[in-house]
């Protein structure tokens, strides 16, 4: 199985598919400075008005601000609105 992640990796690469999701990968869309989107995330490990740490495959998704408020979260997205300042890529810990 994870042969098969490498291979997907290197086709997309190959086809210049970087705008296309990898399965599995997770997906950050931010909506200008009111909304973040993320996709297969692992659940929230951190939570406060000014920060929201979101855990995904490679390590952590940080979403700085003001007011933040996770207004959804299901299990394949989350949604957080507030006034974003700033969204950081993690790996590994946080």
């Amino acid at each position: 199985m994870k042969g098969r992640k490498h291979i997907l990796d290197r086709m997309a690469v190959a086809a210049d598919l970087s705008s296309e999701p990898v399965p599995k990968l997770p997906l950050v869309e931010i909506a200008g400075e009111r909304r973040v989107l993320i996709e297969n995330h692992f659940g929230v490990t951190g939570y406060g008005s000014q920060e929201i740490c979101v855990k995904v495959r490679f390590g952590h998704v940080i979403i700085c601000g003001k007011g933040l408020e996770l207004v959804r979260m299901t299990k394949e997205q989350l949604v957080v609105m507030g006034t974003i300042d700033g969204v950081r890529f993690c790996k590994g810990g946080k």
